[in-house]
């Protein structure tokens, strides 16, 4: 996909491996299904893929994974199964966070984390403080997140700079805007991938994939491992990718 945009932040189009990988992690309940299980038996085998994807990501020099875990659409879903992935999300935050804390991953959460229980929100944010310093890998768990959110999110904060004298609307600029988008501060979106077969970005990272390349696998979330991983990035890093030039302006600048 293109755009128009001549944004500070596009990467160079000439990078193999991705810097910053999304993944919309779909086809839980259908996995189930297909095994004769709840849909919760599902999300439960989606977490070794969570794990296989983490080790894929800092193995081979990715800077930063986004994981799309719970939608602010979500809260939608049957009761049972909402229960069920806050407490695995909990349970992960367990079980996991002092392996990353080792593998020196930084972990943060990014969406509206209101309406989750205190003692949740309490537990994210002892992980991030014990992780903050990691660098090799930035983990980022979008929970109760919406693009869409998102964006409104960030124009409160500059019609708040607006409003108190900080900045004139002359100075709003996509750069500005940019600033207070969740993780301005990592490199931007280059590959988005999705599993389950669906060809739709549910209202994912809407402002960060103007310039994010898709991949699409029929692979159900479960049985998404690093060979998976592998496949998509070795799709992205045989697309060119132009950033509103023409091909021949690319290959030239090469």
């Amino acid at each position: 996909m293109s755009a128009s945009s001549t944004t500070e932040s596009i990467p160079s189009s000439n990078s193999s491996m991705p810097q910053h990988v999304a993944i919309i992690m779909d086809g839980n309940g259908r996995w189930a299904k297909q095994k004769g299980k709840i849909r919760t038996f599902g999300h439960k085998a989606g977490v070794d893929a969570v794990r296989a994807s983490v080790k894929y990501a800092r193995t081979n020099g990715i800077k930063s994974l986004t994981l799309f875990a719970f939608s602010s659409e979500n809260w939608k879903r049957p009761e049972e199964e909402v229960s069920v992935l806050m407490d695995l999300f909990n349970l992960v935050l367990n079980s996991e966070v002092k392996k990353l804390n080792k593998n020196q991953v930084r972990l943060r959460v990014i969406g509206d984390l209101t309406r989750f229980d205190q003692k949740l929100v309490d537990k994210i944010e002892k992980a991030e403080a014990l992780t903050a310093d990691n660098q090799a890998l930035t983990l980022n768990i979008a929970a109760n997140y919406g693009g869409r959110w998102d964006i409104v999110n960030a124009a409160k904060h500059v019609a708040q700079q607006v409003a108190a004298g900080v900045m004139s609307l002359d100075d709003i600029t996509e750069e500005r805007f940019d600033q207070h988008i969740c993780m301005a501060d990592l490199p931007p979106l280059d590959l988005l991938i999705r599993t389950g077969g669906e060809h739709r970005i549910s209202n994912f990272l809407l402002w960060q994939c103007a310039y994010a390349e898709f991949y699409f696998t029929s692979t159900l979330w479960p049985d998404f491992d690093e060979q998976a991983f592998a496949d998509a990035v070795a799709d992205f890093s045989d697309r060119q990718r132009r950033f509103g030039l023409t091909g021949e302006q690319v290959t030239s600048s090469c």
